[in-house]
């Protein structure tokens, strides 16, 4: 067959990329074609995205297409999840959109139970981790404080869809971006009427929901002008760049856990049904929407966010800019202190150095005295944390965990890696570092007809990349 070509549109917490895809029947291979940041703009006391920026790296990465001759079967759109982007009833974007980062949602979590619904009853409507930069608890917020904008909003879409309408002025939900809201009901697979109703809200505020390899639209007029396509298609593919990491997982059975690995670990396993019961409320466990229909239960885990952080406090010169010579440095310390990743303390500390410090200090722990010390802590710890949470799993789930595949951009990290492998006492296989690009570029493959199944996606990964095993 002829080789046929897809765009990935992947955007994450702290960086951006658009990648070209290639299937020639056989494999996909990936190219970059651009990459970016993901702008946060901090202004009276708030932490917003910049969305026009996002847009206008959309549109630079389809004229850059149009450049190279690319004849696109298709376009597909994953970022994180939980923030969303208000519009007016004429379709206008109404002001920037929050970043989950944002203070304004801390004890929210704590208000809503206390006057809208209580926390039980919400945990088994939606079997929803509690994280206060959930849409639900983000809307709350937002209504209590925003009584200039609130009032304005006809359309919710979360980011990736926000970016679809732009593209597409195709107003849809994607499932598994929607399901991170804590405002569906995995039962049902819609929004949960009763908990819209709890902050005002309706079923119309929010598009049609759509599933992966569902098309969506085409590029609108005006894009294509500016851009120089034709009607390019856009396909639903995982949205939540997690659905579309997971999908990406080379295995060839269920017994398995997998880790996307970034500025976020999310470790969880595959499940055909929703998992609510006592023992997935006590530890905090989240039911998220897959492909066909599955479900990704998984726990949010700090990760290596807690080191960027870190790297933006060390002086020029204090530490390697070159990302693997900076992990290495673990290798240079011997300290044996652990923290909790998971410690509310470190969700936006004004000092990530600081904030460990002081847990340890609150914990009677020896205090890193150089850069190497921290980037040991904060490694072993990670660790340590992913063997708690597979333990856990392995409780509350009848799946036999006997190796954790690990994907994103951390499985390149082979001193983190090793680390999990001791603490896991089970092997660690690493790779694709680029799984949620890959997984999203699949995903727009099998909407074009061209695979049939996930379990043949997964075959097509392991024949196009090379694996690590730890």
């Amino acid at each position: 067959m002829n080789a046929s070509y897809y765009l990935s549109v992947d955007l994450g917490a702290t960086s951006g990329r658009t990648m070209i895809a290639k299937y020639d029947g056989e494999r996909v291979s990936m190219r970059e074609l651009t990459r970016f940041e993901t702008t946060q703009i901090h202004r009276d006391g708030h932490v917003f995205w910049d969305l026009p920026h996002l847009y206008n790296e959309v549109l630079f990465a389809l004229q850059k297409v149009k450049e190279e001759g690319i004849e696109l079967t298709s376009i597909g759109i994953d970022t994180w999840g939980c923030d969303v982007a208000f519009f007016d009833k004429n379709g206008e974007l109404l002001g920037l959109p929050y970043c989950y980062r944002d203070p304004h949602t801390d004890g929210a979590v704590e208000r809503y139970f206390a006057e809208c619904m209580p926390r039980q009853e919400l945990y088994k409507r939606t079997g929803i981790q509690f994280m206060p930069f959930n849409t639900l608890f983000q809307l709350d917020t937002i209504r209590r404080e925003d009584k200039a904008v609130w009032p304005l909003v006809e359309k919710i879409l979360f980011m990736p869809d926000a970016l679809v309408y732009m593209l597409t002025g195709e107003a849809v939900c994607e499932r598994t971006v929607a399901s991170t809201s804590q405002m569906i009901n995995p039962k049902t697979g819609d929004f949960d009427t009763d908990i819209l109703a709890s902050i005002g809200l309706t079923r119309e505020h929010f598009g049609r929901l759509v599933s992966p390899g569902e098309q969506i639209g085409v590029l609108s007029r005006q894009v294509q002008e500016e851009t120089g396509l034709g009607p390019v298609p856009l396909v639903a593919v995982g949205s939540h760049d997690t659905a579309s990491a997971v999908a990406a997982v080379p295995a060839e059975d269920g017994n398995y856990a997998y880790l996307s690995c970034g500025t976020w670990s999310l470790l969880g396993i595959e499940s055909p049904t929703p998992i609510i019961t006592e023992e997935s409320l006590k530890h905090n466990f989240t039911n998220e929407g897959g492909l066909d229909g599955t479900i990704r239960f998984l726990k949010n885990i700090t990760g290596l966010w807690l080191l960027e952080q870190c790297k933006k406090e060390w002086k020029e010169g204090q530490v390697p800019q070159n990302v693997n010579e900076l992990n290495a440095l673990c290798l240079a310390s011997t300290c044996q202190s652990l923290i909790n990743p998971d410690d509310p303390r470190f969700a936006h500390p004004d000092s990530m150095t600081a904030a460990i410090c002081d847990y340890l200090d609150e914990t009677g722990q020896e205090l890193p005295q150089k850069p190497a010390d921290f980037v040991r802590i904060i490694f072993r710890s990670l660790a340590k944390r992913y063997a708690e949470v597979v333990d856990i799993l392995r409780a509350i789930t009848p799946i036999d965990i006997r190796r954790l595949h690990v994907i994103g951009g951390g499985s390149k990290n082979e001193y983190l890696m090793k680390f999990a492998a001791e603490a896991l006492q089970m092997p660690v296989i690493a790779g694709p570092q680029e799984g949620t690009a890959l997984g999203n570029a699949l995903v727009q493959v099998r909407a074009a007809g061209l695979v049939d199944s996930l379990k043949e996606m997964r075959a097509i990964i392991g024949r196009s990349i090379e694996l690590r095993t730890y």
